[in-house]
């Protein structure tokens, strides 16, 4: 019995030897270590960059959120009475900066998905006819981007100057951008420029190509969501102009400090984020997902 497990060590042993150098695995397990899926504080991370909160600290996004909430419940109590409807305003009130980030959010992405054509075409033209580096190219290229892309290929270029390992410095910038298309030209970039070869300028074409396309169709279909995304508008706008009306006529107002109507006003207030949530919903077009994640995140 002994004999056996000492064998058996032996064989792993070899396997674990002869694994590492024909394929560069590393650790004690039989194959390669599969990436994990990505962790929900890696994808609010995510999140936070895209929406351009990405240098900013929870407590700083809480301390928002708590104020708001105080400031709702007294315009609540100002206008409802009570405790329980003015309670439920402030709630309200406090999603008001994750609202106000996510429509930064798409903003920031709507602007980076209008600009990556422009800026690969420039980076195969400076690859392939101005025989500029992979690294000056991209450099060169970041300094055209929108405003708000600026900062990360700032930061990517001063990681380059320091380090000069290309591929810490695309780690850096994606995780900068956190972008699916900004994983995959880096992703393209790095293996062009660790083995070289003349795919790059083909690569980049067919990514220009495919981004253009994804570009015309989520623009083609934001055209025909106008009237029904305008429709949503009237999801809070009703509501609120009918509690407003309802407290100009005759005692109103106070019927909205007995307790059913306190109870009537969180209902409703319920209802009103129920179908803006729905609507919003219904009409979400897919995310791209990211695949290529280095040091800044794990897959």
């Amino acid at each position: 019995m002994t004999a056996l497990v000492v064998a058996l060590g032996g064989a792993y042993g070899v396997h674990l030897l002869y694994t590492a150098v024909a394929f560069g695995w590393r650790g004690v397990q039989p194959g390669p270590r599969l990436r994990r899926r990505r962790r929900p504080a890696d994808r609010f991370h995510d999140w936070l960059v895209q929406a351009g909160l990405g240098d900013h600290r929870l407590g700083e996004l809480i301390g928002a959120a708590a104020l708001l909430v105080a400031v709702g419940a007294v315009l609540g109590w100002m206008v409802f009475g009570g405790e329980l409807a003015p309670a439920a305003v402030g709630v309200a009130f406090a999603v008001v900066p994750a609202l106000a980030a996510r429509a930064g959010r798409e903003r920031r992405r709507a602007g980076a998905r209008e600009s990556w054509p422009r800026l690969l075409e420039e980076l195969r033209i400076k690859t392939t006819t101005l025989g500029r580096s992979i690294p000056q190219a991209l450099f060169e290229v970041g300094r055209r981007a929108p405003q708000e892309m600026q900062p990360a290929f700032e930061v990517a270029r001063r990681e380059w100057l320091l380090s000069t390992d290309f591929e810490r410095t695309l780690d850096v910038l994606r995780s900068r951008l956190a972008d699916a298309t900004a994983d995959t030209v880096c992703e393209t970039l790095l293996v062009a420029h660790q083995i070289g070869g003349n795919d790059l300028d083909r690569c980049l074409a067919a990514l220009i190509e495919d981004r253009v396309m994804d570009l015309q169709g989520r623009k083609d279909a934001a055209s025909r969501q106008a009237g029904a995304r305008f429709a949503r508008s009237f999801t809070l706008v009703v509501p609120l102009l009918m509690a407003l009306v309802g407290m100009s006529i005759g005692d109103g107002r106070a019927a909205y400090h007995s307790p059913t109507g306190q109870v009537l006003v969180v209902v409703a207030i319920a209802l009103m984020a129920v179908c803006w949530t729905w609507a919003g919903r219904i009409m979400r077009l897919p995310e791209e997902r990211r695949v290529f994640v280095g040091a800044g995140g794990e897959a």
